[in-house]
């Protein structure tokens, strides 16, 4: 069956490397199409409003969307040029230019439901905490409001294709199995390891209770051990009905050190994973801005985030 991937690019180092990552996993996603996409640089309002009552204005208006138009499309075809001779069919790859119209970020995910693709991939541009809280980045604007579409985030290069799942027991954990089921599904070679992180009451509130705290850890854990193992029967049988067989599956379960998010970000470095799939919610149903995920998504280096809803 044929995926459709978004792939959102600027003339950063973030969105070559996206690129590239994109070229890479071709390579174990089979019948994968992508569609490039570029959001025009921003046209001046003044110059828009001048352009209704000036012949000059007009005239230098038409020049900038012009100009425009050139640079995306040259840059959407070097990009195209570069996945190519990576070895993707260029029969696979439709270049998509647009003018800015609300925004980059809702620009990208406006395109992205109107085409109903099965996932955005995008470079994780890093910015300082004070730009976050202003501005934010289109990154994190585009992870925040994607919706059902899930995002593939981009960190450095990616050198390797090991797959880790990050499971909770959750809906949007079994979510995160049926998306790389969808994705790798048939691929006989593939290998994923269901990453486990044992809870604490320390995840759940950060005041110190002593004694007390060990008694309430040991009833988390009866709990989650429960969630977990009809977890694990339920995500068979979706891996199974994709054609992974039990063979290409681990099953790993550690404590949560710090944070479970830490404690996976920790995980995925150790193991060498280049992908690391988490659920964007947890089994509160918290959103997912602030989240496990988002420190996932924010913390883990040269590696692909997939957060899926």
């Amino acid at each position: 069956m044929e995926k459709r991937i978004l792939v959102a690019v600027d003339d950063s180092i973030y969105s070559k490397k996206a690129i590239e990552y994109a070229a890479g996993i071709g390579t174990i996603v089979p019948e994968l199409t992508f569609t490039l996409f570029n959001v025009q640089p921003t046209i001046s309002d003044y110059l828009v409003h001048d352009s209704n009552i000036d012949a000059n204005s007009r005239a230098a208006l038409k020049e900038v969307v012009t100009k425009n138009k050139k640079i995306s499309n040259d840059l959407l075809n070097n990009y195209k040029s570069l996945m190519v001779k990576k070895g993707v069919d260029d029969k696979a790859i439709v270049l998509v230019s647009q003018p800015r119209i609300m925004g980059a970020a809702k620009d990208i995910l406006h395109f992205a439901k109107q085409e109903m693709v099965d996932a955005i991939i995008l470079g994780r541009r890093k910015v300082s905490k004070l730009e976050e809280a202003f501005v934010g980045s289109v990154t994190n604007i585009v992870l925040e409001h994607a919706g059902v579409i899930p995002i593939w985030a981009i960190d450095g290069k990616v050198s390797s294709f090991k797959i880790m799942v990050a499971i909770d027991g959750s809906e949007s954990s079994l979510n995160a199995v049926d998306h790389i089921s969808f994705m790798m599904g048939g691929n006989p070679d593939v290998k994923l390891t269901l990453l486990h992180v044992t809870p604490t009451l320390r995840d759940y509130c950060t005041i110190d209770f002593d004694e007390e705290g060990d008694i309430v850890d040991e009833i988390i854990a009866s709990g989650d051990k429960q969630c977990v193992s009809s977890f694990h029967a339920h995500a068979q049988k979706r891996f199974k009905a994709a054609g992974i067989n039990e063979n290409q599956i681990l099953i790993r379960e550690v404590k949560s050190t710090i944070s479970i998010g830490k404690t996976i970000v920790d995980e995925a470095a150790k193991g060498k994973f280049g992908i690391v799939v988490v659920g964007r919610k947890g089994l509160n149903e918290s959103f997912f801005m602030g989240s496990v995920s988002r420190y996932v998504a924010n913390k883990a280096t040269n590696c692909a985030v997939w957060l899926v809803p």
